[in-house]
């Protein structure tokens, strides 16, 4: 176990799409932790804002942003690893980040707000969660509401399952040959998609039966990242590789979500184009973008944290050498990922906080 003078303490939600991202990092990390039941109130008042989960440090620190949270858990606890230094492994975890973060909300929502039988037992497991049948129905409302500003609608429903069993596909084929994502060892790639798979599809009564019904490889994969024990685990793939059945898995992501995540940044970027010059901090939505999903026109909010999260990839794809730009390209061609990492914003997103903001 890591040493530390203190617990982490994890404020989440066993059904949080984002608390799945870093229970696995906690975990894999060894380190002495509590999870508590988030408190919302406290939440609010440590960041401001509503989100879970934080992270207080020993040290009595706060942290809230997954992704940030990700990041100085690794350079704080960097043994074991959960980034690959190699440039086409770190950029592909890079970029099964971002699918997690920003697009597959559409699958995750859909399945859990989008039928009859899914919403009434989130509900019923809101309720729960929270201990109130008031308060637990009211965010239950909301997030019901929700998924239709994702662009989760009755009428994009075809067209997400139609990604998601591809996707699960792609993923069973991929865990029958392979215990994580780039090989023998868990990284963030895993974590990432944790969100989603864990977070959402498995605990949710209509796609927890998708998995087990068409996915067990996918529903042991989620048993190897909920109980990681890194002393036993072996090595990402030498030489810097990408196994051909994850190469499937990217391309059954990038295909789908580039172009639906362009477009969010693209709406972004035209509505900073002409923003008010004294604004300092960024409003959670600025409108909507519409793209479309295996033919189906899809309607969905722009948020400014896709553009965020955009620049994580691209930064690092950016800071490679020629050569190594080069690996990543051949590595990637053909996966549908190759328009985001082409593409060049003309603005800059930053943090102020727990704030986004331009910089």
């Amino acid at each position: 176990m890591n040493p530390s003078p203190a617990p982490y303490r994890f404020h989440a939600f066993d059904i949080s799409y984002f608390s799945a991202k870093v229970r696995p990092a906690l975990r894999f990390k060894q380190l002495w932790y509590e999870e508590l039941r988030a408190d919302l109130g406290e939440v609010q008042r440590r960041t401001g804002l509503a989100f879970i989960p934080i992270l207080v440090t020993p040290d009595g620190d706060t942290w809230q942003d997954t992704s940030e949270i990700l990041d100085r858990l690794e350079a704080r606890h960097p043994d074991p690893p959960l980034f690959p230094v190699t440039p086409v492994q770190r950029l592909a975890a890079h970029l099964v980040e971002l699918y997690s973060d920003e697009f597959a909300t559409l699958p995750a929502m859909h399945y859990r707000w989008g039928s009859e039988l899914g919403e009434a037992s989130a509900r019923a497991r809101f309720v729960a969660m929270i201990g109130s049948a008031e308060i637990g129905n009211a965010l239950a409302d909301r997030m019901a509401a929700a998924r239709l500003g994702l662009g989760a609608t009755d009428a994009t429903g075809p067209a997400i399952e139609a990604h998601t069993h591809d996707l699960l596909d792609a993923l069973a084929a991929h865990f029958e040959a392979h215990p994580y994502l780039l090989g023998e060892r868990m990284s963030l790639a895993d974590c990432a998609l944790m969100g989603p798979v864990y977070g959402h599809f498995f605990n949710d009564l209509v796609s927890r039966r998708l998995l087990l019904e068409t996915a067990v490889p996918v529903v042991g994969w989620i048993e190897r990242c909920s109980f990681p024990g890194s002393d036993g685990q072996g090595q990402w793939l030498p030489d810097d590789a990408l196994a051909g059945s994850f190469r499937e898995v990217l391309a059954a992501m990038g295909r789908d979500a580039a172009p639906v995540i362009l477009a969010a940044v693209r709406a972004v970027e035209d509505w900073a184009d002409t923003r008010p010059a004294e604004l300092d901090q960024l409003p959670r939505a600025v409108g909507a973008c519409e793209s479309a999903l295996r033919g189906t026109p899809l309607k969905k909010i722009a948020l400014p944290y896709t553009l965020w999260m955009l620049q994580r990839s691209l930064d690092v794809y950016r800071a490679l050498e020629s050569s190594e730009r080069s690996q990543v390209d051949e590595a990637i061609a053909g996966t549908g990922w190759e328009a985001v990492l082409a593409y060049e914003p003309r603005h800059r997103i930053g943090k102020c906080g727990f704030q986004l903001g331009f910089q």
